[in-house]
């Protein structure tokens, strides 16, 4: 029964924020401004860190609510 209650705090905990999704978005942003200025694998890099910075930012803040 126990197993039950934990399964489904960890299920409303998991719908906040949905952090795993800005690395892909940040990847996606540096490379379409890396083929803006011809520098596709420096936006690229740029993005997938400033995407992997506001996932862990995210997931702080969820945290300390």
């Amino acid at each position: 029964m126990k197993k039950k209650v934990v399964s489904r705090k960890k299920k409303k905990e998991e719908k906040g924020v949905a952090s795993g999704l800005v690395v892909p978005a940040g990847i996606f942003i540096g490379m379409g401004l890396g083929f803006l200025y011809n520098h596709l694998v420096a936006g690229l890099f740029l993005g997938m860190g400033a995407g992997f910075l506001l996932a862990s930012l995210f997931e702080l803040f969820k945290k300390n609510k």
